[in-house]
């Protein structure tokens, strides 16, 4: 029996989801990949392709099963969420490949992950993935597949203009993954799909409803894929012994020695929760991190505010319009006004300029810059400039 026979109301409430892939020929002439994590906002993509009429492939990359060895469902990666997208390639009829990419996604991401937070950084290993073992190796197998597009489930939008396609924030606000795309190229951006990013959470889940999807209520995964239980220092420590090694927690005004710490890595800028040390005038945060001298220097809150930010490996997406630019320096922040001093693309470093100050800017973490709801592009922060120097 035919998996789709049971398919006989269209998932879609009338959506045009030819006009959602935005295919270049007519869809019963085209293939789609689907990129399927097992989750429900990739397994309503999977479903919208297949109901434009095109050939739909759905591939999961088995990255990091971290979900097997703790237990815990939700992980994006784990073997569950695996059994998951198959399980909807089958309801839809479609076929499904999954592909070993543990060891590439360990020495890319999850190494590197470690590494940063022994430097002291504080790194968003989210991007990092979808640079490397996601949209990279995805693209490539896509196109050895002969797909005329790849689909995913992020919410973002992908809009047509003057020069080629754009990147833009989804439409709802809640859902936006903008902050963790900003490193997509022009030529990924060509050949990509986003077919999310102009629909509301609660559709979607009406869509894999409709559709008869298992997943439909499988609960959105909180934590990065490799951490979910989010105890980053036990996976940090377990890959690198080193980082349990204690230090000194020092006012970075005074220099006064406030207290011991049992390893940098517990530690980020601007955390106030876990330094242990009580009997201060005022709440303190973490101000910065030695990771040569392995020194946790705290202060005040007004020590956190910066001025400016180096960005390197930065990466543009179109034209910088001449208009005022806003930027995110972690992916829950709104958005501020800065101003763009210094060239943005093909790696090339640059720095941005706050209106106003602003807190709990750590290096290692991404900058993303938008004209408007339009992604211009963004790069890694590697220093600060503090307002107080």
């Amino acid at each position: 029996m035919d998996p789709a026979a049971n398919l006989d109301q269209s998932p879609t409430f009338g959506l045009e989801t030819a006009d959602l892939f935005d295919l270049p020929r007519p869809a019963a002439d085209c293939r789609i990949v689907v990129a399927m994590s097992g989750g429900v906002d990739s397994s309503v993509v999977a479903a919208l392709a297949h109901d434009t009429g095109a050939e739909v492939i759905g591939i999961t990359l088995q990255l990091y099963d971290y979900g097997a060895a703790t237990g815990r469902k939700g992980a994006c990666c784990a073997g569950d969420d695996i059994r998951d997208a198959r399980a909807v390639c089958d309801r839809l009829g479609i076929a499904h490949y999954v592909f070993d990419h543990e060891s590439a996604f360990r020495e890319d991401v999850v190494e590197q992950f470690a590494d940063e937070y022994l430097a002291g950084r504080t790194p968003v290993p989210c991007i990092r993935c979808n640079m490397g073992p996601k949209f990279t190796d995805l693209f490539r197998m896509a196109r050895e597949l002969g797909a005329d597009c790849l689909a995913t489930g992020h919410y973002v939008r992908r809009i047509e203009a003057e020069g080629g396609p754009h990147l833009y924030r989804a439409v709802d606000p809640a859902r936006d993954q903008s902050y963790f795309l900003y490193a997509t190229t022009q030529e990924q951006l060509d050949y990509i799909r986003f077919p999310l990013g102009g629909l509301p959470k609660t559709q979607v889940r009406e869509l894999a409803e409709t559709a008869g999807l298992r997943n439909a209520a499988k609960p959105d995964s909180q934590d990065i894929c490799f951490v979910p239980d989010g105890n980053y220092a036990k996976i940090v420590t377990k890959l690198r012994p080193e980082g349990r090694v204690p230090g000194e927690i020092v006012h970075a005004a005074t220099g006064e020695t406030l207290g011991e710490h049992k390893g940098i890595i517990h530690f980020t800028v601007g955390q106030r929760k876990g330094l242990e040390i009580g009997g201060q005038p005022e709440p303190l945060y973490v101000i910065g991190l030695d990771a040569e001298s392995r020194q946790v220097r705290v202060g005040p809150k007004r020590m956190l505010a910066v001025e400016s930010a180096a960005l390197i490996e930065t990466n543009r997406i179109g034209p910088i319009p001449d208009a005022p630019l806003t930027a995110k320096v972690r992916s829950l922040a709104k958005p501020v006004p800065v101003t763009l001093e210094g060239p943005l693309g093909e790696g090339a470093s640059t720095t941005i300029r706050f209106g106003d100050p602003e807190f709990g800017v750590a290096p290692g973490q991404a900058a993303v810059i938008y004209a408007g709801e339009r992604v211009v592009g963004g790069g890694w922060i590697d220093s600060t400039t503090s307002v107080a120097s």
